[in-house]
């Protein structure tokens, strides 16, 4: 009996082959630099950490939605736009591998260098535990959830890029709907539905919002929901993007 489904074979060499490019050539590095220094830049400066005087990392996730809203979909805009632009993914297609298998390697490939980029902030988790006291569950319950938020914006980045050899084309695609995704959960938006279309309709928008289901885990609470959330766009955007990358397989 086959430990991996057929569907999932290749699922290792596409993960292999992207980690290769990331790590082959700058991508990767300029990606991590460039969000670290945004991010501690709207940590620092933009939510005035040190003025809050408390030991919390409330300050430092409270921008993670909007800048994975941006730079998600920058990471992932190559997964796909660029096999195409390159004429290299009729050959990637013709291969005798599943292509849920492809789609999920080049999805890890991202995601790994996602959670490098996270991990890369750990020693401010340390400051905060050097300052006071801090509830460390809370914030790894943070951590983990905010990995797996970033995983839902590269689907959908990933998605997009199946869509176009042009990767600024996908990015501008990702970018919109993950904007809608997190938008949907905005106070300023949903005062807008409620006030047209009342209150119980604002409700159901924003459960299918990022920040909705994010801002959960900032206050210490882990909700299994959240997690399904996150899991489900993921697996629905995953699906999206093998039938987009499908069309081009030759028959």
């Amino acid at each position: 009996m086959r430990a991996v489904p057929d569907c999932f074979r290749g699922l290792k060499a596409a993960y292999r082959r992207e980690m290769t490019a990331y790590f082959g050539a700058p991508v990767a590095y300029v990606f991590m630099t460039v969000f670290l220094v945004a991010l501690g830049l709207f940590t620092w400066e933009g939510a005035r950490f040190f003025d809050t005087g408390a030991a919390s990392l409330g300050p430092f996730f409270v921008w993670h939605p909007w800048l994975y809203m941006i730079f998600m979909p920058a990471l992932a805009m190559r997964l796909w736009a660029d096999e195409r632009s390159a004429g290299t993914d009729e050959l990637l297609l013709s291969l005798p591998v599943g292509l849920p298998g492809l789609v999920a390697g080049k999805w890890l490939a991202a995601w790994t260098v996602a959670g490098a980029a996270l991990a890369f902030t750990l020693p401010m988790w340390a400051s905060v535990n050097y300052l006071g006291n801090p509830d460390n569950a809370a914030i790894a319950l943070t951590y983990f959830m905010s990995l797996l938020m970033a995983g839902a914006y590269l689907a959908i980045g990933a998605a997009a890029s199946a869509l176009t050899s042009r990767q600024v084309t996908a990015f501008v695609i990702a970018v919109v709907v993950a904007f809608v995704f997190t938008a949907a959960g905005w106070p300023l938006v949903l005062s807008g539905i409620s006030g047209i279309a009342g209150s119980a309709v604002a409700e159901t928008v924003a459960r299918f919002s990022f920040l909705t289901h994010f801002e959960a885990a900032q206050r210490g609470v882990l909700e299994w929901r959240a997690i399904f959330f996150f899991a489900s766009v993921i697996v629905f955007f995953a699906g999206l993007n093998t039938l987009w990358a499908a069309r081009r397989r030759a028959p």
